[in-house]
């Protein structure tokens, strides 16, 4: 159980990287890439990423709660799971509701970007971090620490 938890954390913090801080990005720079195909294409990556999450979640929370993991490795797994209920439970919904407007009718829509993605973005550190943290401590003895 306990290499589950591994390779759950460091599986889970290579998508969150190459899909929220690589692709989310760029694709909107790519050239013929409109706000509404992006949007749409965006919508469909996030969904396939955060069902990923929820999976490697349940392997990370049941491998590390299960084997012989430290305090400290277990309150980063907590964390990453609770960044990542909100995420889903309290802004991804506020998110929908914006690209849902964007779509409908691009030009409506008007003035800064949504502030639910500055929380998004914001909660995806925080999970970065404790993914980064939970797996290392994963990695490492109990008696070390």
């Amino acid at each position: 159980m306990h290499e589950l938890a591994i390779a759950a954390a460091f599986v889970w913090l290579g998508m969150v990287l190459a899909i929220s801080f690589i692709e989310a990005p760029i694709k909107f720079r790519a050239p013929g890439v409109t706000i509404p195909l992006g949007l749409g294409i965006g919508r469909l990556v996030f969904k396939a990423l955060n069902s990923c999450e929820i999976v490697l979640a349940v392997c990370l929370v049941l491998g590390s709660f299960a084997a012989a993991a430290s305090e400290a490795a277990r309150i980063s797994v907590v964390v990453a799971v609770v960044m990542l209920v909100v995420q889903l439970l309290a802004v991804r919904p506020a998110l929908s509701r914006r690209t849902d407007a964007v779509l409908a009718n691009p030009d409506a829509v008007k003035g800064p970007d949504s502030r639910a993605h500055l929380w998004y973005i914001g909660l995806e550190v925080v999970k970065t971090v404790a993914l980064i943290t939970g797996g290392v401590f994963l990695l490492l003895p109990v008696t070390v620490l």
